[in-house]
């Protein structure tokens, strides 16, 4: 079903307020889309398009009230950035007669390997090369909670299975690493920080060989315009045409903001509190984006030329008052001990 009333195509993007609904509403707007997006609070939405007509509706998502108002007649896209559990997901069910495509973020954490690893378990998973969409999942739900390590991908995976079996012809995403405006957490700012400190050395891991597939949001807002255009069940990776290293990623970041440093290459079994980064992985995890080119999908760029707008975002977040609460996340305290990395290379030069 597309709706196309009076010749406009309508988009509601719930829990749109981050990153990818960020970009997702930005390329609707460029191509002549009305968008209406949802979150907690119209703070946090980017400011610029509010200016550029994005409506802005606060709503909790788990309110299927709230949601079928908003929703009114029916939309011709619905982006669920906000769906991490089977609850989430069966809240939909009764609304999907009325969107044209429904799409759903899920992650790459619902992939597991031979032995049942995966990217959030303490034990780092070893898949046997890039990573298709027809790789075992892990089981669905179980009773740890989706904001843990193990609960989060088992609930994506529950959420997944309902919104398909659904019969809609709902696209399930299933990103990495994403980066992009408005970020959480927005991963770089390892990197940008140091830079902006005027860091003269950076320390990697592993040599900085980890991979860990980054997601452009602006790439991934690209595959949902995609969706919208072509709906269907089915299920797709989505990430960046490229798998840079840590290494790389690191040149990329200093090179955007003209620093220059040493780079101490740490060698496997180095201190685990030195050189640790986001990317840093004993085994790659590279998403096969074969599914998506197929349908049709052409990436806005790679990583080197997509991430430069977060880096340039998190450059302008870094000199605002109060200190942004996205550079603020505890997820970042393990990555600044300046004095352990002064004091490693005070002792490698005696």
């Amino acid at each position: 079903m597309v709706l196309y009333r009076g010749g406009v195509r309508e988009a509601l993007i719930l829990g749109g307020t981050g990153a990818i609904g960020t970009a997702v509403a930005r390329r609707l707007l460029t191509h002549g889309w009305k968008v209406t997006v949802t979150g907690r609070d119209e703070s946090h939405v980017d400011a610029p398009l509010l200016g550029q007509g994005v409506r802005f509706q606060a709503l909790e998502r788990t309110d299927r009230g709230a949601v079928a108002a908003v929703l009114g007649a029916g939309v011709d896209l619905l982006l669920d950035c906000a769906c991490f559990t089977a609850r989430d997901a069966e809240l939909l069910l009764p609304l999907l007669s009325l969107v044209g495509s429904p799409v759903m973020v899920s992650s790459k954490a619902v992939y597991m390997d031979a032995r049942g690893r995966h990217s959030n378990s303490p034990e780092p998973p070893c898949f046997d090369g890039p990573i298709r969409e027809d790789q075992a999942t892990l089981p669905p739900g179980g009773g740890w909670g989706q904001d843990t390590g193990e609960g989060y991908g088992r609930h994506k995976v529950a959420a997944e299975r309902v919104l398909l079996e659904s019969g809609a012809p709902v696209t399930v995403l299933r990103p990495s690493k994403v980066h992009g405006r408005r970020a959480r957490p927005p991963r770089e700012w390892v990197f940008v920080k140091r830079a902006l400190d005027q860091r003269p050395f950076v320390l990697l891991a592993r040599e900085g060989r980890g991979v860990d597939h980054p997601t452009s949001a602006a790439n991934l807002a690209a595959l949902v315009e995609l969706a919208a255009e072509k709906p269907g069940p089915r299920v797709l990776n989505a990430a960046d045409p490229d798998a840079p290293e840590a290494l790389e990623i690191s040149r990329v970041v200093a090179a955007h903001l003209g620093h220059r440093w040493e780079e101490v290459l740490l060698p496997e079994g180095a201190r685990p509190e030195l050189g640790d980064h986001p990317w840093n992985r004993p085994f790659p995890i590279v998403l096969d984006m074969s599914a998506a080119e197929l349908l049709g999908y052409r990436p806005v760029g790679g990583y080197s030329s997509t991430v430069v707008e977060e880096l340039d975002w998190l450059t302008d977040l870094a000199g605002s008052d109060p200190w942004p609460r996205e550079l603020g996340d505890g997820y970042f305290s393990r990555y600044f001990d300046y004095e352990a990395e002064d004091r490693f290379l005070e002792r490698r030069a005696g």
